[in-house]
């Protein structure tokens, strides 16, 4: 490549500009040409970055962003003004009509002056384009992560995978599902200066948690975090071997949650398998990152805002921060994160409310127009953000990376609620230093997660399709005499379908019950299928079993002779008598932030 040359055609410069499209709602790549029709080339000093994108066509079939001269022709940018260079694949902006009626490229940036007035893209196409090119990526600080550059093969040797067997899912998302990502954050010291964190010598424990629930209509997500010092049972899981083959280490009862990863050779599926056993809802996919990504990413964008209600001078953490806003990056960064004896009571899960809030102005800080319009530090993140990521093999990708980025980008930042599940000091301890699960006050929470409800008020076509799932419990209900169902347990209550059974007979009334015992195959929600003129029958075995409409599965064909409707209790199920739905809203006591909100560290 010659000095002023831009080099291969799968090469950008970072000088060039990132714009948004208006047609589709996504940042498409304008060459950073001194003109219209200019033959010229930019100089570049920083890093380049791989082009993976498609040719744009405008809507009268000619390629959007190749100049013309006054007669029509296309004109190739030549390397030295003399020879003619290799057509470039890259997209331009959408062109349009200068002064004089010519088609030419656009200005070189916003606010410059062409004679004409720029379209301006529809406010929820420009939302969507931001979130999905950065939003996301702010989350691989102790979570999510994969901004818009993620999609080219430049990023993909940066990752580190691990196969976690079935404790995940194999696809990146589905379209009819909602998604679970489990942020790992551990205590493992990697890189220069961490020495004064986490436990020498440690392989990694699961520090920072967060379940990250995006509904199914992509309009709402729950961050929510579970306390590394939880006492919890840890299933059985399966981990990996070097030669392929798989190990089962025993569970263990009344541990740390933190001890589901590291400890007797337990990977991040062990954690994902945990987290399952406590919330009854199966993470999907997990990232996980250590105390090195904190300080790497925070530089990469240019430094995070943070608000401090009091002055913080730790000398553990070594965390010295006046009273007011502060932007702050790398070491300070991660000392803010780590530091447990300056807010609140000193507890972990004042830590957790300080980790919270940090992610959100992360969060805010990728939206905004100094990131998004820095081609270089934009790169400079994602670069970052893969070399800090070990995810699982079903997104181990720079592709399935950028896929399951594009899912996550669609949830608008006011919706996205962070809360901690709630726990109780550990009665068991005379001096409390861990906490238990506060099963009133978390049941229903995670009961409105796995009927993916949000906790934060939305407007969208998922209600729509609740109110319609509901509607099918609306209507007139048989007599119980009349009901006729088959019981399976599909769930992980031993002896539930027989217990269901007894109970709908001698305290319900429903004779014509039948246990059935193991259902073919373990399922996560308890289903009642049933044929439509079966329905009065299976309103009033969903009144009396306490179902949600999501339970109700309708038939197309009407049920002969004595045939009767199959009721498979789900992991949801905890017991005769116990309702199944969950809340329509959080419980009032239990606290809840908004990732589109500052708050100021107490």
């Amino acid at each position: 490549m010659d000095a002023q040359g831009r080099g291969r055609a799968d090469e950008i410069d970072p000088a060039d500009q990132w714009v948004l499209n208006p047609h589709t709602g996504d940042y498409e790549l304008r060459l950073n040409h001194s003109g219209a029709d200019s033959a010229g080339t930019s100089q570049s000093s920083g890093p380049r970055i791989p082009n993976r994108r498609k040719p744009v066509h405008d809507g009268g079939g000619e390629r959007r962003g190749t100049a013309r001269d006054g007669s029509g022709e296309r004109q190739r940018p030549a390397r030295d003004g003399n020879e003619s260079a290799p057509r470039r694949e890259v997209p331009g902006q959408r062109s349009r009509r200068s002064a004089n009626g010519s088609r030419g490229q656009e200005g070189s940036g916003p606010g410059e002056s062409t004679g004409h007035r720029s379209r301006k893209a529809p406010k929820a196409r420009r939302k969507k384009a931001l979130l999905w090119t950065g939003g996301t990526m702010a989350f691989v600080l102790v979570g999510l992560s994969v901004g818009g550059y993620a999609l080219y093969q430049h990023f993909n040797g940066n990752l580190n995978t691990v196969d976690v067997g079935g404790a995940g899912n194999k696809n990146v998302f589905d379209n009819d599902a909602p998604v679970n990502i489990l942020i790992i954050g551990t205590d493992k010291r990697t890189g220069k200066g961490n020495e004064g964190y986490g436990d020498k010598g440690s392989v990694g424990h699961a520090d920072t948690n967060i379940l990250f629930h995006v509904s199914k209509d992509r309009t709402n997500a729950t961050a929510l975090s579970i306390p590394r010092d939880m006492i919890t049972n840890i299933p059985d899981c399966k981990a990996k071997q070097p030669d392929g083959s798989e190990k089962v280490i025993p569970g263990t009862q009344n541990v740390r949650f933190n001890e589901s990863l590291g400890q007797e050779g337990r990977g991040p599926g062990c954690t994902m398998d945990t987290v399952k056993e406590i919330t009854g809802l199966q993470p999907d996919h997990f990232m996980m990152v250590d105390f090195n990504a904190v300080k790497e990413l925070s530089t990469a964008v240019g430094g995070v805002k943070v608000c401090l209600a009091k002055p913080v001078k730790d000398k553990d953490s070594h965390l010295d921060l006046s009273e007011g806003e502060h932007k702050i990056q790398g070491e300070d960064a991660l000392a803010f994160v780590r530091t447990r004896h300056s807010f609140g009571n000193e507890s972990d899960l004042d830590r957790i409310k300080v980790q919270q809030q940090f992610i959100a102005s992360m969060i805010r800080q990728m939206q905004s127009s100094d990131t998004l319009t820095s081609p270089t530090k934009l790169y400079k993140l994602a670069d970052a953000a893969t070399k800090a990521l070990t995810v699982d093999t079903g997104i181990g990708s720079g592709k399935k990376l950028m896929s399951l980025a594009q899912e996550l980008g669609k949830v608008n930042t006011k919706n996205i609620t962070f809360v901690t599940v709630p726990v109780l000091d550990n009665p068991a301890e005379k001096t409390p230093i861990t906490v238990v699960l506060n099963k009133p006050k978390a049941d229903p929470l995670f009961a409105m997660m796995r009927e993916d409800t949000s906790l934060t008020e939305v407007k969208s076509q998922k209600k729509a399709a609740k109110s319609k799932q509901d509607a099918l419990l609306k209507g007139s209900k048989a007599a119980a005499a009349d009901i006729r169902v088959d019981v399976f347990n599909g769930g992980k209550v031993a002896g539930a379908a027989q217990t269901t059974v007894a109970w709908l007979q001698n305290n319900q009334g429903v004779l014509k019950s039948t246990n059935k015992a193991n259902a073919p195959a373990k399922i996560d929600k308890t289903t009642l299928e049933y044929a439509p003129n079966q329905a009065d029958q299976a309103r009033a075995l969903a009144a009396m079993m306490g179902l949600p409409g999501s339970a109700m599965k309708k038939g197309t064909t009407d049920a002969e002779g004595l045939q009767a409707m199959v009721l498979t209790l789900g992991a949801d199920f905890k017991g005769t008598g116990v309702p199944i739905t969950g809340p329509a809203k959080a419980p009032a006591d239990i606290p809840l932030a908004n990732a589109d909100k500052a708050e100021c560290a107490k």
